[in-house]
């Protein structure tokens, strides 16, 4: 009964989020679209029983790349709480009703994952928003998770860093139990895991909490790709382990 009045009030948020969008977001300069974005985010996680705790200090202002570990659906919402950014997505998700009007307003960049050229073409977005000073978001593993190991970290995406000269700040997301602080895999979004059971899942966890660990920035130093994209990955492991230490 609990999991459905959260997951009813949740949808009721959604809404009003969409509505916002749709109607109040041509009105808003960017900096109040992002603001809204983050307030409406760290609303939904209270709404669902999510507790969020960020450890280190978020990039104040753009030009930056953040890097960020994949284990769920939830990871979007639960950055979006700690620092707005744009995520870079695929194409698909731009057509789904009412998920797609929510992503765009967030400023989600698109890519066809299946089109080596698009990857290209978006490496080149990339660079350019930040030229533009804004504040992009990946994930370097190009898939979830299971929130105990990191998989490797694609390069492709590095290189929109390396063509601005822009600062990339890696950082770390784990979902733990908040009484045992032990790994809590209730956000899951693996293998044959649905998008509905993972929802419920989630909604049904008492005491789950995400810990979102930022890192320091950091730049190429004549580095290319495929070598800052490894000392990343450690990085990011290095701060996604120490989610755990008190």
């Amino acid at each position: 009964m609990r999991a459905a009045l959260k997951l009813l009030r949740g949808i009721w948020h959604v809404l009003v989020g969409w509505v916002t969008i749709y109607f109040r977001f041509p009105q808003l300069s960017q900096q109040q679209r992002d603001a809204r974005v983050q307030v409406w985010a760290m609303q939904l996680l209270r709404i669902w029983g999510i507790d969020l705790e960020v450890r280190g200090q978020p990039v104040v202002s753009g030009p930056a790349l953040l890097v960020c570990n994949h284990i769920s659906w939830l990871d979007i919402l639960v950055i979006h709480a700690t620092r707005h950014c744009r995520f870079v997505s695929k194409s698909e998700l731009r057509d789904w009703p009412v998920l797609g009007t929510l992503a765009t307003g967030g400023g989600t960049l698109y890519i066809q994952r299946a089109q080596r050229k698009d990857a290209m073409r978006m490496v080149k977005d990339m660079a350019q928003a930040l030229r533009n000073g804004d504040v992009l978001g990946v994930f370097p593993e190009g898939t979830t998770g299971d929130g105990i190991g990191m998989l490797p970290f694609h390069a492709n995406l590095i290189q929109s860093a390396i063509e601005a000269d822009a600062p990339i700040q890696p950082m770390a997301l784990q979902f733990v139990d908040s009484a045992s602080g032990q790994i809590s895999m209730a956000a899951r979004y693996i293998d044959d895991d649905t998008l509905l059971a993972s929802v419920w899942s989630t909604l049904n966890a008492q005491g789950l909490k995400a810990i979102v660990n930022f890192g320091q920035m950091q730049t190429a130093q004549d580095r290319d790709r495929r070598a800052w994209a490894q000392d990343l990955h450690q990085e990011v492991l290095s701060l996604k382990n120490k989610c755990f230490a008190a």
